[in-house]
């Protein structure tokens, strides 16, 4: 796994970007097929503690109950929307809950392998208080998105179940 680029920025009012990218010794469509497997993000995921299809059929349209957790406890269900779905190139979603705001997944064969970057454009009310508590998770969620890449790049590699 190569480590790409890691960013969190303010992005308007009450924004807040959330951005990594890592090269994967392994093709879009095998990164894409465990992108795809819902039921396991809680493999790779460190802070998902499980996962349900609610609604749609997969693609865009479907809907998923993600339960959080909060500093590892599972505390938050909220509603991802699936508003694109472009296998094995390009995923996004709406997120739906306390925290909203959109989140995408793009994938770019390079190399032999694949370039797989993951934002997300998150937002919590009230504006200004839930920008400071953003920022104030920040550092548990960019260690959520690193420990996600790592896991990523071990399942994919094959070396996680």
């Amino acid at each position: 796994m190569q480590r790409g680029r890691e960013r969190v920025k303010p992005v308007g009012v009450a924004t807040m970007r959330f951005e990594q990218a890592i090269t994967l010794a392994v093709s879009p469509q095998d990164v894409w097929d465990v992108l795809a497997d819902w039921e396991r993000y809680p493999q790779w995921m460190p802070d998902v503690s499980w996962v349900r299809r609610v609604g749609g059929k997969e693609g865009a349209g479907m809907r998923l109950a993600i339960r959080t957790k909060v500093l590892g406890i599972p505390l938050v269900t909220d509603e991802l929307l699936i508003t694109a779905w472009d296998p094995p190139k390009r995923m996004a979603v709406f997120h739906k809950g306390l925290v909203r705001g959109e989140a995408e997944w793009r994938l770019e064969a390079q190399d032999g392998g694949t370039r797989f970057t993951w934002f997300e454009d998150l937002r919590m009310p009230p504006p200004v208080l839930g920008t400071l508590a953003l920022l104030l998770y920040s550092p548990v969620l960019r260690w959520n998105f690193g420990r996600s890449m790592r896991n990523l790049s071990e399942r994919v590699s094959g070396s996680i179940g």
